[in-house]
């Protein structure tokens, strides 16, 4: 992911879940924050209510590759935490892509390339 670092530590995800604002769907919850900076920075939140460990594993990386194919459209300068709902464990690529594009929308954080190539 070009544009885009990684939140990691708790206080980070902490910090976006009481500051940010948070939209929901079917599958995916998205809190969005605006962080001041020329990049993005994702989280990922998948709990154990999900299923196992590989069923985890499975949703994070489906979230993460709709993500890196759509990064180009999204805005630039926000801290991103997506959490996966109990849904997502049977959700197809397409569905979990569908959904997350859904988010970025409402959150108003889609633009046409041109935008962001100016940004």
């Amino acid at each position: 992911m070009e544009f885009t670092e990684s939140l990691k530590k708790n206080f980070q995800f902490r910090y976006v879940y009481n500051k940010g604002k948070s939209i929901a769907n079917r599958q995916l919850v998205m809190y969005v924050r605006k962080n001041g900076k020329k990049t993005n920075r994702l989280g990922i939140s998948v709990s154990k209510k999900v299923g196992k460990s590989v069923t985890r594993s499975r949703v994070t990386r489906l979230i993460r590759e709709s993500y890196r194919l759509m990064e180009n459209e999204v805005l630039r300068g926000y801290d991103i935490v997506v959490i996966a709902r109990v849904s997502a464990a049977e959700a197809q690529y397409a569905e979990v892509s569908k959904a997350l594009r859904h988010l970025f929308k409402k959150h108003g954080l889609l633009a046409d390339k041109t935008t962001v190539e100016k940004s």
